[in-house]
């Protein structure tokens, strides 16, 4: 959706980027999963349980998930779309995949931090 309408978007102001909003969208996507699997560390199963608690307490560990997958999912995108070659797209995948580790890791710190203070 988030794709969708960033393109469209670009689309009205004539600079449409489809390989950004995909990548946006990719993105967004990886984010959304990881703080989706963190939040409420005490609901669920005894084995959801303990894997949002090791996610919480392990959060730069944690974040390499969300960062693999917007890696592995963009660069496909990179490849086909962009015509960037197989290293530039790499490197760009790669790239985005950091942003991902970066902003998931300090989001799972903050929610660390959180569950914390409301137990």
């Amino acid at each position: 959706m988030v794709a969708g309408a960033s393109f469209g978007l670009g689309a009205l102001l004539g600079d449409g980027d489809l390989v950004w909003a995909l990548g946006l969208g990719i993105n967004l996507f990886a984010l959304i999963a990881a703080i989706g699997a963190v939040s409420k560390p005490d609901d669920g199963d005894r084995v959801t349980r303990q894997a949002r608690r090791w996610a919480l307490n392990h959060p730069w560990k944690f974040a390499l998930l969300p960062a693999g997958i917007a890696t592995v999912l963009d660069y496909p995108v990179q490849l086909v779309l962009d015509g960037e070659g197989v290293f530039g797209s790499a490197f760009q995948s790669i790239w985005h995949g950091a942003l991902v580790y970066l902003i998931a890791g300090i989001l799972t710190v903050t929610m660390k931090g959180r569950a914390r203070s409301s137990s």
